[in-house]
């Protein structure tokens, strides 16, 4: 069965971008992969009045199925509603790889979606971009393209290099495939294992402002953004799971971003990380906990306070919209 996502209840980006670079804060794109996931984000944005771009990869949706997806995302749109608050829900795919997917996602009622052609030359990434562009836009269906790449794995995502952005190369890109927001690589890191304890991870601000001089006003967005918290790194690890010693991006320098022209920071290990913190807890100090309620509940409320936390530290995006009544 085909969904149209306004008839879900969805919004694309488009509006949700103007407003935040207008107003400058970024929108948070968390990714989820199951209903406590969503609930999490969903509630977090709601309390807090913040728009949100509901992200699902190729493989969360795979996981998921396309049937159950679009049911959940208009689920959080109606959760949110009921709280109270008329904050914006989009729903997102992260990293699309073609066409055919791009395809399946909008079938499947998404109302955003990225084309990852970072790892083709300049040329034939304008082209894949171009094309899936030309299709989504019939569908009134935002784009988010890329240009750069960042190091590290995020599902079916691997890359052993970063390659920064080159500002002179995006009007051209933009222009050319008429993408609606455009992904740069500017010093994130996808994955759990961004840098190196001891390490003092900066990002490149100084081709952000060359990329906005280029683009004013034009929404402009930064993948893996986690800051790996060592909160969560020590619980998993207190107990009973393995992780290898790393760190993420600061907060201060994502609050930078956010504040400049970044219209869209997304995370998706950070979540991952509290939500597992949560799951481990209840396992090691309720050795008889059977029922999925009562560690998966807990997971959730664990993701749900780290992205208030995040929403209010680093987005910037609280209160853009009518909060959740309390």
């Amino acid at each position: 069965m085909a969904y149209n996502y306004k008839d879900l209840g969805l919004s694309n980006t488009r509006e949700m971008f103007a407003k935040a670079n207008k107003e400058h804060y970024a929108v948070p794109a968390f990714n989820f992969n199951n209903m406590e996931q969503m609930q999490a984000i969903v509630e977090a944005c709601a309390e807090m009045g913040s728009p949100v771009i509901l992200q699902c990869s190729t493989g969360a949706l795979k996981y998921m199925t396309k049937e159950v997806v679009p049911m959940l995302a208009k689920a959080g749109v109606d959760r949110a509603r009921a709280l109270g608050s008329d904050i914006p829900v989009a729903l997102h795919l992260d990293h699309g790889p073609d066409l055919e997917a791009v395809k399946l996602a909008i079938s499947a009622g998404f109302s955003s979606v990225m084309i990852d052609g970072s790892h083709y030359d300049f040329a034939k990434n304008m082209e894949v971009t171009k094309e899936v562009v030309e299709y989504a836009h019939q569908f009134d269906v935002t784009v988010e393209g890329e240009l750069g790449v960042l190091a590290g794995v995020e599902d079916d995502v691997v890359a052993e290099h970063h390659i920064y952005t080159d500002p002179e190369e995006v009007i051209e890109f933009v222009g050319n495939t008429s993408v609606d927001s455009l992904a740069i690589a500017i010093g994130t890191s996808h994955g759990a294992h961004k840098f190196k304890p001891g390490t003092n991870p900066k990002l490149e601000l100084d081709v952000l402002t060359k990329v906005e001089e280029k683009l004013p006003g034009f929404p402009i967005v930064l993948h893996g953004s986690s800051a790996v918290p060592q909160k969560y790194v020590e619980m998993i690890k207190k107990f009973g799971g393995e992780l290898k010693d790393a760190i993420g991006i600061p907060d201060s320098e994502l609050k930078g971003a956010a504040q400049s022209g970044v219209a869209k920071i997304n995370v998706d290990t950070d979540g991952r990380l509290a939500f597992t913190a949560g799951v481990r807890e209840v396992f090691a100090t309720k050795p008889g906990e059977f029922d999925p309620r009562k560690y998966l509940g807990v997971a959730r409320e664990e993701m749900k306070k780290y992205y208030i936390e995040k929403i209010k530290t680093v987005f910037g995006s609280e209160g853009a919209y009518t909060k959740a009544a309390k």
